[in-house]
């Protein structure tokens, strides 16, 4: 049985994503070091204390890079001519998907932006893998087993995150879902 070189955690809130990526980078990270992607933003003072225990939980050793927007090219230039990484840790394309949405005019078409965009920042992480033999982790929350949101901005979100986590399923070696921090296996 091969490794798998992409893993994407998807499930709902507190369903146990990060604690099992944390999980995943200790039994894979081999001899190589941890580069942990984080896109959340410490817009107030409630993701100030989450971010903080996030921070708590990762071993000090970890490099963490933040990046809440262009995620692919910041990656790119973290691994650019590095080989000190072994996996590399996403955590969470689901805040990274609201960033961009937010940072465009509202008449874009979000979904096709976020879908190029979660594209290159595959492509980053096929190169790392195969690079460097490693291992990449994707954390993502699914929003499409819910009602149908009431604003247009939270469909506008639903949808562009949902076409960001198919194509990060289908890119997967390995997809794994969340629930109340028992996983299942969609996809080995």
């Amino acid at each position: 049985m091969t490794r798998a070189r992409i893993t994407l955690l998807i499930g709902g809130v507190r369903a146990g994503k990060s604690r099992k990526a944390l999980e995943l980078a200790h039994a894979r990270g081999g001899c190589g070091g941890v580069l942990f992607v984080a896109t959340a933003q410490a817009l107030d003072e409630e993701m100030r204390a989450r971010i903080d225990a996030h921070r708590r939980e990762r071993p000090v050793d970890w490099v963490t890079l933040e990046c809440p927007l262009d995620v692919a090219d910041d990656l790119k230039r973290a691994l650019s001519g590095s080989s000190r990484y072994s996996v590399v840790i996403i955590d969470c394309l689901t805040l990274w998907v609201s960033n961009v949405l937010l940072s465009q005019p509202d008449d874009a078409d979000v979904e096709a932006i976020v879908g190029a965009r979660t594209r290159e920042l595959l492509d980053v992480l096929e190169s790392f893998v195969t690079a460097n033999d490693g291992t990449a982790i994707i954390v993502t929350n699914e929003v499409g087993l819910g009602v149908v949101p009431a604003t247009q901005l939270g469909r506008r979100y639903r949808d562009a995150l949902g076409r960001a986590n198919q194509i990060a399923a289908a890119a997967a070696d390995e997809v794994t879902l969340m629930v109340a921090g028992l996983s299942m296996s969609l996809k080995a």
